[in-house]
């Protein structure tokens, strides 16, 4: 049996959440964050262990917050993203702030992983469909050896990946006719319009044409192991291409299986799921989030207490 990770992005500043850290902001009945509802979603699903990607500077807060109580329950281990861990002959760029995008984020996780992985955002709710899909996909289906990339990712639609309280970023796809993905393009200012229509930019601000019945990538990939490698390789080659002053670029997990796709290098199984999301992007947000949960434990989709302290 494969061993099956779900690793969490967790290393991110929350800049839109006025500074402070939104993914361990408490949302459930007993002090439960976001990430408590994925870790228990992906468990029932069959994953084996956790792995939390976060800032050193992070590490005693997130263990007591969060890291310590999935122990009891999961297997567990830790991976640190910084800006200044940079392949050899690179150095951080004066300025630059932030470390280097999604991309470096999982990079950071490649000593933990031995198998197939679900790579995810702290701070979003998927729901209980995408766990469950990409678990089945990776141990039924998904071939590590092959010489194009084996990968899935959950396909969310896009109405139900909108915030009430801003615009969103998204990874809007096109699929080939037979369901994988042909095409993820990052898309900003995502919002719906009072009269239903939809309105977005591309990377340069330029208006772009969205549907609100498209596929989206939420950051919810299922990969090979061996796609560490690629991320390996591809850093010093991104970091060598950016232009001088440029402070902001991110090495991003869409626009490397983008291009990976498009090469003919990687395919992409794109397993729909109709759950609705929610997230903690902006303040106003944890209120729906919280109401959100309180309806899903009425509902009996989950306990009123995730995991015992």
């Amino acid at each position: 049996m494969k061993e099956t990770a779900l690793v969490i992005m967790a290393a991110g500043i929350g800049s839109r959440f006025g500074g402070g850290i939104k993914q361990l902001e408490p949302v459930g009945p007993n002090g439960e964050i976001i990430m408590d509802y994925s870790i228990y979603d992906a468990l029932k699903a069959g994953f084996d262990k956790i792995v939390f990607i976060i800032r050193k500077d992070l590490e005693k807060d997130f263990r007591e917050i969060i890291g310590n109580r999935i122990e009891k329950v999961a297997k567990v281990e830790y991976a640190f993203q910084e800006i200044s861990d940079l392949p050899e002959g690179f150095s951080v760029p004066e300025g630059r702030k932030k470390p280097w995008g999604t991309g470096q984020a999982v990079l950071s996780a490649k000593k933990l992983v031995n198998g197939p992985f679900l790579v995810i955002n702290a701070d979003d709710y998927y729901g209980k469909e995408g766990f469950q899909k990409i678990h089945d996909y990776m141990v039924e289906h998904m071939d590590e050896d092959g010489q194009v990339y084996d990968m899935c990712m959950g396909g969310f639609i896009l109405r139900n990946t909108l915030s009430d309280n801003g615009t969103v970023t998204r990874g809007v796809c096109v699929l080939n006719e037979d369901g994988s993905l042909k095409d993820v393009t990052e898309t900003y200012e995502i919002r719906m319009n009072e009269d239903g229509t939809m309105q977005a930019q591309d990377e340069q601000g330029s208006p772009v044409k969205v549907q609100a019945d498209q596929h989206v990538s939420m950051n919810m990939w299922g990969l090979p192991a061996s796609f560490m490698d690629e991320l390996e390789k591809g850093f010093p080659e991104f970091l060598a291409g950016l232009k001088e002053g440029d402070v902001k670029a991110e090495y991003l997990l869409p626009k490397i299986i983008d291009k990976l796709v498009k090469e003919g290098r990687a395919k992409v199984a794109v397993l729909e799921t109709r759950d609705k999301w929610f997230g903690v992007t902006y303040k106003e947000d944890k209120e729906t989030v919280v109401s959100s949960i309180r309806s899903l434990i009425a509902d009996g989709v989950y306990p009123e207490r995730l995991f015992e302290k």
